[in-house]
């Protein structure tokens, strides 16, 4: 579950302002975030993952208080508990596709990185069409497939919140659709919760609930 009060930010020296009296999305639910390039729906979800703290308010994850951690907790918790999808897929050049997927378990001893581990990444590999790839670098991949790479990374841990940041934005129709399909199961399979900022508004259909996020911020 995710309960948001009085949240506030503001970038230093910039104009843009981020203000969110209350949102609350229920464990389980798939929710989009709709509204205009740079009104504030990656901030948000950098807020709610502990990337960026904000000026006041409360975020709640699964009763877990996130302005209140340090950021070495912060980070443990997004590591452990959070399957972020970058816009910019945040992966290394230097690591193949297959240990760019095994990332998070590099990262933190509270995950052990096991036999069971490693087939469910190449099961998500699979899935996602990338298993012929595992090996490769990722500089070797379309921005299609490196999308996809980064999706089989944060759902490795089974984490418990989804937060997609145009998960589907450089995908064909059909891998849209497959991605998407994924994504979905997944919440269905784990009652994880999922809140994807989007733009593409022919998806909006699939999710339980549609946010309008340009109501939130001022610029």
């Amino acid at each position: 579950m995710l309960q948001i009060l009085n949240l506030k930010f503001q970038y230093p020296n910039g104009a843009f302002q981020l203000n969110l009296p209350k949102l609350q999305i229920k464990q389980g639910a798939k929710v989009a975030l709709i509204g205009s390039s740079g009104c504030g729906k990656t901030t948000l979800l950098q807020l709610i993952s502990g990337i960026k703290s904000p000026a006041c308010g409360n975020i709640q994850v699964n009763d877990v208080c996130i302005e209140q951690l340090s950021e070495s907790q912060r980070r443990q918790f997004r590591i452990t508990q959070v399957g972020f999808i970058f816009q910019n897929f945040e992966l290394l050049d230097y690591l193949t596709v297959m240990d760019n997927i095994l990332h998070p378990y590099r990262l933190s001893p509270a995950l052990n990185l096991t036999t069971e581990v490693r087939q469910r990444a190449f099961t998500l590999a699979q899935q996602v069409a990338v298993d012929n790839k595992l090996n490769r670098s990722i500089n070797s991949l379309s921005q299609g497939e490196k999308q996809r790479v980064a999706i089989c990374r944060a759902l490795l841990p089974q984490p418990t919140m989804l937060l997609a940041d145009e998960a589907t934005g450089n995908l064909d129709p059909v891998n849209k659709q497959r991605v998407l399909d994924i994504l979905l199961n997944y919440v269905d399979h784990y009652s994880a919760t999922l809140l994807a900022a989007t733009h593409d508004y022919e998806l909006l259909d699939r999710f339980d609930h549609v946010v309008e996020f340009g109501q939130f911020s001022e610029i």
